[in-house]
């Protein structure tokens, strides 16, 4: 089993884009969003996966996660039973020294929002920050893709 440990930020601009080495398609849903356990169903491009994570620690930065790929036949029958709300977006990979951070640029009720993900090895691990990355949401749980479908980007105030 395995431990999940990420820092989450906004994304101030597109300029990722140009630095980015891989693009994918991603559709998901939930089986389960509970606040102590999500279980998710994912379509990336021609692969499917289905993914369970625990609570997040204190920091917002540590959970279990565990995942299997699945044939995408099954993903789509699945993915048919889901919790209301779908997740769509595409996710651009950026290298940045010695890590990647995977940025996910929201489609349909989430447009307009960008996020930016980079795991680490340890919570203490430093990193180098591009000039796109913006404020920490690290622990918020607004931005989780489970909250996201339920209370979506397009229905807040900002």
């Amino acid at each position: 089993m395995a431990q999940e440990i990420e820092r989450k930020f906004l994304v101030t601009d597109a300029s990722f884009k140009n630095a980015s080495f891989e693009a994918m398609k991603i559709v998901q849903g939930y089986l389960s969003s509970v606040p102590e356990r999500s279980v998710r169903i994912r379509i990336r491009d021609d692969r499917a996966f289905i993914t369970v994570k625990g609570i997040g620690d204190l920091s917002g930065m540590s959970r279990f996660e565990w995942e299997k790929e699945i044939s995408v036949e099954d993903a789509k029958h699945l993915l048919a039973i889901c919790e209301k709300g779908i997740i769509d977006k595409t996710r651009y990979k950026v290298a940045m020294g010695d890590y990647i951070f995977e940025v996910d640029e929201f489609h349909g009720d989430n447009d307009g929002l960008i996020v930016a993900e980079i795991e680490l090895k340890s919570e203490d691990d430093v990193f180098q920050k591009p000039t796109w990355l913006g404020k920490e949401v690290t622990g918020d749980p607004k931005y989780y893709n489970a909250m996201l479908k339920m209370h979506p980007y397009k229905d807040w105030s900002i």
